[in-house]
């Protein structure tokens, strides 16, 4: 599978299950325009297609990366900039797909990481920087701030100081600083970084993917419910895990001292 969008590539590994959707506008530091935005609800779309066709998980995980060598998305563009691009429409927009989507999402940052591309990668179940990515929200110097939700992510993750800072100062921070705020999940070398981050998704495919699945439903959970809530949740993902053929595989493979082959059934 090697499909092109307007704005977006898309590929999917089949011999590992890892799709990988590249935003396509190095010229505009991939900033994010409708079309973009829509390209990348299309490109996940596509992906999903391969769970439906398959007999099991086809899909165990999503690379979002940025095309060029100088951005991950730089922010919004700012030609195109409406209340309704910025994430304020009824319709679900892009980070909705993307947090809601069932596989895990990487965002793979190489470069600038600012406004909705902060937000984007926000959106996803993991960062992974190269150390000389650059964060920040710079909505503040157009007398606005992040529209997607940026303040709130970043206060549930690094708490409402460093929110505070980077909303309201609009300053660029370093992917060690990122790092150190819990902002981002890892950091890499620059001459590290492909093969670190490749390492880092190989893994998380290899995964139990209804497990997985489950795992990223429990913790999406907790951050929108009360413990008593969650851990009744968690109970009910449990038991029905319980019942698959992936858990009767890792448990044989356990007795058996070998690599579990899981079929996401």
């Amino acid at each position: 599978m090697d499909d092109s969008l307007d704005t977006v590539s898309v590929s999917f590994d089949e011999e590992r299950g890892i799709g990988t959707l590249t935003m396509n506008r190095p010229d505009a530091l991939n900033a994010l325009n409708e079309q973009l935005r829509d390209d990348i609800i299309a490109g996940l779309e596509l992906l999903e297609e391969r769970n439906e066709e398959s007999d099991g998980v086809a899909l165990r995980a999503v690379v979002l990366e940025g095309a060029g060598e100088k951005a991950f998305c730089a922010g919004a563009d700012i030609g195109g900039f409406s209340a309704e691009s910025a994430g304020g429409s009824s319709a679900r927009s892009h980070y909705d797909f993307i947090r809601d989507f069932p596989a895990p999402v990487i965002a793979k940052i190489d470069g600038y990481c600012l406004g909705g591309g902060l937000e984007t990668a926000l959106a996803c179940d993991f960062r992974l920087a190269s150390e000389g990515s650059t964060f920040g929200f710079p909505e503040v110097n157009l007398g606005i701030l992040p529209g997607a939700g940026g303040v709130q992510y970043v206060t549930k993750l690094a708490g409402p100081a460093v929110a505070k800072e980077l909303a309201m100062t609009g300053e660029h921070i370093s992917a060690a600083r990122a790092d150190e705020e819990g902002i981002v999940n890892h950091v890499y070398a620059d001459g590290e970084f492909e093969a670190e981050v490749d390492a880092f998704v190989t893994d998380l495919a290899g995964q139990a993917p209804l497990a997985i699945q489950a795992i990223k439903q429990s913790a999406d959970m907790a951050v929108h419910s009360g413990l008593e809530e969650g851990l009744e949740y968690d109970r009910q993902l449990f038991e029905g895990l319980l019942q698959t053929e992936d858990h009767a595989e890792g448990a044989a493979a356990f007795s058996e001292d070998r690599e579990p082959e899981f079929e996401g059934k």
